[in-house]
């Protein structure tokens, strides 16, 4: 697996800040997510070697509110980019100001003036995309590139990637290579809608990120939802755990239990009942079809567990 490359200053920086594993878990502990000790481990690496860490697991289990965190506990940028079928150079590196570069040369016609193509396709002329971005990012710390749910994308963006997942380095063909000064700590996440290709996981760390036990997922929504009543957060966190091993489509993540007891708690609720359950329930289940299947095997076993 190849390492990106950090300058001396830049490398004794991320050391200071970040000098072991536990201390890291800390910081993430200050700004409220909470990662096991082998997510924390995992995370501390991709800051300190350093390397891309791919994450995967299911929606809603904490993968990009990890991107954000180290972010938060580095305070640094987090850059985002969003994939989706179809995804391409244009849309998450760079493109062209095409009006602008219009309106230069009607301006050159105007006075009479050439005006060269290099001056057109520089970098004054150049909108740039969520990679070009973190490359691109001056410091003092690196940038945080959150590259999002990567399944969505097809084989020929993988591809595109290898360049800068290897080596901070993407090559434009109207200016050259771009290398960055201060290499951005690329965070990927999948949600495994499909395997992503051996060659981008050979570039990466890799941890698979799976639902908390009952008493983290308290922890975590206790932090996320202040002043939510303790047995509310417990009812919830226990009736999560049994949709999730229900016969449903989508099984809620941590994000649609913190959202739960935000509904909840916002209806005034402190305790979990077959009512409020009800109301509330297009919280956790997103899908007509899985809150059928829970109401038919009973909100109170579901609540209470009979």
């Amino acid at each position: 697996m190849s390492r990106l490359q950090r300058s001396d200053e830049l490398e004794e920086e991320m050391r200071r800040l970040v000098p072991s594993v536990d201390k890291l878990g800390q910081m993430l502990g200050d700004v409220d997510y909470l990662a096991d000790e082998g997510l924390a481990t995992s995370a501390f690496l991709a800051l300190r070697l350093p390397q891309p860490l791919l994450l995967e697991g299911e929606a809603g289990v904490g993968k990009t509110e990890l991107a954000k965190a180290l972010a938060a506990v580095l305070d640094t940028p987090l850059i985002r980019l969003q994939c989706y079928e179809g995804i391409d150079a244009s849309e998450s590196l760079y493109e062209w100001n095409y009006p602008r570069q219009l309106l230069s040369i009607r301006m050159a016609d105007s006075r009479g003036t050439d005006i060269e193509e290099d001056e057109l396709f520089g970098p004054d002329f150049l909108i740039r995309r969520p990679l070009l971005q973190a490359l691109e990012h001056k410091g003092p710390r690196p940038a945080v590139l959150l590259i999002d749910e990567l399944d969505r994308a097809d084989d020929d963006f993988e591809a595109f990637l290898l360049e800068l997942l290897a080596e901070a380095t993407v090559t434009i063909p109207e200016i050259g290579t771009i290398t960055a000064t201060h290499p951005p700590i690329v965070i990927l996440t999948s949600n495994r809608t499909r395997d992503l290709h051996d060659a981008v996981k050979r570039r990466c760390l890799y941890q698979w990120i799976d639902y908390p036990d009952p008493k983290r997922e308290m922890d975590i929504i206790q932090r996320r939802v202040k002043g939510a009543a303790a047995t509310l957060i417990v009812q919830v966190a226990d009736a999560v755990s049994r949709m999730r091993e229900s016969d449903i489509q989508k099984p809620p993540g941590i994000a649609e239990a913190i959202d739960w007891v935000s509904a909840l708690d916002l209806l005034g609720v402190d305790h979990l009942d077959v009512e409020s359950a009800e109301r509330t329930l297009g919280s956790v289940l997103k899908y007509s079809e899985d809150q059928e299947v829970i109401k038919a095997s009973g909100l109170e076993e579901m609540i209470q567990g009979r």
